[in-house]
């Protein structure tokens, strides 16, 4: 358990991504009575203010959140599940699902597999996804190769990277856009509050009424 670098008994960090993650948990933190000074979306502070002056705001990536909270340089954060089974969880507790920035992590390829460039050997599949997807396919019992890309993954079946790619589909307008579709559901996802192990300890009153703020403020 990593103990918070913030050890300031009466100040919460709070790490956030920005976009849609931010654009749609700001209403949750303002029903707890949290509002940044400053927007990040359009400011260029990592540590934003906010109407409270013992509490601040992380601005990192969204794939960096569960990080900063493990080693307590936060004492919570806001991250997708996707982004939280990659990481794998450890020093976090995972109290709430937010249900917001929802979307499915799906398995695509090629809607016309006639169509698409040949690709030699077992089945690949390109993804930013490795261990979720490593799991899901040793859960079916079929190995793959595992192609771990950044970005663009919907460009790996059309020039024969890889048959399928494993990633996050919101409306599935891009897939379609580029001749692929949804070929199997791997999970809803959601973004989750997570917090810091050691800072849920030592600062459980603060934390577990902000908890219980923001629970008052999700819907389904």
């Amino acid at each position: 358990m990593t103990s918070p670098a913030n050890s300031d008994s009466n100040q919460l960090i709070i790490a956030l991504s920005k976009g849609r993650i931010f654009d749609e948990t700001a209403p949750l933190l303002a029903a707890a009575g949290i509002e940044p000074e400053e927007e990040p979306g359009s400011s260029r502070k990592l540590i934003v203010g906010t109407n409270l002056d013992d509490v601040k705001l992380l601005v990192v990536r969204a794939s960096d959140v569960p990080t900063y909270v493990q080693y307590g340089a936060a004492d919570l954060g806001v991250a997708g599940k996707d982004v939280l089974l990659e990481h794998g969880g450890a020093g976090l507790y995972e109290p709430l699902d937010l249900k917001i920035a929802k979307c499915r992590l799906m398995v695509a390829g090629h809607a016309d597999p006639a169509e698409a460039p040949p690709v030699e050997g077992r089945l690949r599949i390109a993804t930013k996804y490795v261990n979720t997807t490593r799991r899901y396919y040793a859960e079916r019992g079929e190995q793959v190769e595992i192609i771990k890309l950044y970005g663009s993954m919907e460009l790996a079946p059309l020039v024969g990277l890889a048959h399928r790619i494993v990633d996050v589909v919101d409306t599935g307008n891009t897939l379609k856009a580029n001749g692929l579709e949804p070929r199997e559901h791997i999970m809803e996802i959601s973004s989750r509050l997570i917090v810091n192990k050691a800072s849920m300890k030592m600062k459980h009153a603060r934390i577990k009424e902000l908890i219980r703020r923001i629970g008052d403020a999700v819907t389904d």
